[in-house]
């Protein structure tokens, strides 16, 4: 686990606990019930059969154990109404687990495409791109209409899944947040603002957002 994630999540006022895996259901359960909100870090790609998708040549790095234990994970809190916060591989963990999609390319599967892949060339805190959050959105109270962003990855959400609203996107029309629409604070971004928290106060407050929900 990425050490910026717990200081990010610690300095807004949290307690990070980190979940093994590989753990029985009924235990994980009983872990689960002890937590106050959910967050979903970044990682390799999801196993597309976990979308009823056939694989991509380019996806890469599946780890079916974490992706069991997290849709699990994933599912039970929507369930019970826990705050979420999803970053990169968890904005996509949070829209399968939902029952939405994924793109599995952004360069193959995406026309005129930005460049979204700055691994290894760039450090984490490297600001790629900017994003626009739409209007009347939770992301958008948080970040205003434009945040400017870093940029690690090679997928992203395809179909948002039922009950969420894309909350932010890039230049390209490349979905970059989702949330869902009710009232609670179920958000997932697809940048890593724990790299950006030293130098960009609304990314240190989508932290404490979901830190005060939970």
């Amino acid at each position: 686990m990425s050490r910026p994630y717990i200081i990010a999540l610690e300095a807004a006022g949290a307690a990070p606990i980190l979940l093994p895996l590989a753990l029985g259901e009924e235990t994980l359960k009983s872990l689960f019930t002890r937590l106050d909100g959910l967050f979903l870090a970044g990682g390799g790609d999801l196993n597309p059969a976990c979308y009823a998708r056939a694989q991509h040549a380019k996806t890469e790095g599946i780890d079916s154990l974490r992706d069991e234990t997290e849709l699990l994970l994933t599912r039970w809190a929507l369930d019970t109404d826990l705050p979420i916060l999803g970053v990169c591989r968890g904005i996509q963990t949070l829209n399968v687990a939902g029952g939405g999609t994924l793109l599995q390319d952004v360069v193959d599967l995406v026309p005129n495409a930005i460049r979204h892949q700055y691994f290894p060339d760039q450090p984490r805190e490297f600001v790629a791109h900017g994003v626009k959050t739409l209007d009347d959105t939770r992301l958008n109270s948080i970040l205003g209409p434009l945040a400017r962003v870093n940029s690690f990855h090679h997928q992203a959400v395809d179909n948002a899944a039922p009950g969420f609203a894309v909350a932010a996107v890039a230049s390209d029309g490349v979905i970059e947040a989702i949330e869902l629409t009710s009232n609670r604070f179920v958000v997932g971004v697809q940048w890593h603002p724990e790299s950006l928290i030293t130098f960009d106060q609304s990314m240190f407050a989508l932290f404490e957002t979901f830190v005060q929900a939970a």
